[in-house]
């Protein structure tokens, strides 16, 4: 896949570092190439369950935004994204030192990119696959008033 806007890596990053909800639960950008983002967020207590666990509302909400900033690598410049409908699986529970979401764009359109997402929790050098998600992405001009 081939990004739209030469800037890309730069529009994905500076998007991602206005988001307040990144910034509450610690998660940053691993990489950003054309139709695929990475992003870790570290294990904090403050966001665990009853269990200790990652609460599922979390996992969920960083498989999406890797899921949009995917979809957003490939938009035009003058584009925004805006999630319309997810399907997440959560398959084992959310225990790790830190967690990896990888969204990937399975397939781009004009007005709606379907990604699939998954969540991988890493503890001790090893890696958990720990959500699976599907999204659709709807692509939304700026001229609306959203920003990217």
């Amino acid at each position: 896949m081939t990004a739209l806007d030469p800037q890309t890596e730069r529009r994905c990053r500076d998007s991602f570092q206005r988001q307040q909800a990144m910034k509450t639960i610690d998660a940053s950008v691993l990489s950003v190439a054309p139709g695929e983002v990475e992003l870790v967020m570290p294990f904090s207590e403050r966001l665990t369950q009853q269990h200790g666990f990652i609460h599922a509302g979390i996992i969920t909400m960083l498989c999406d935004t890797a899921c949009g900033f995917a979809a957003l690598s490939l938009m035009r410049a003058d584009a925004a994204v805006l999630t319309t409908e997810f399907k997440v699986n959560l398959l084992s529970p959310a225990k790790g030192d830190r967690f990896i979401a990888n969204g990937r764009v399975v397939r781009p359109g004009k007005k709606l990119t379907v990604c699939l997402g998954v969540v991988f929790a890493e503890e001790g050098g090893r890696r958990k696959q720990v959500a699976l998600m599907t999204a659709s992405m709807m692509t939304v001009d700026t001229s609306s008033g959203l920003r990217d």
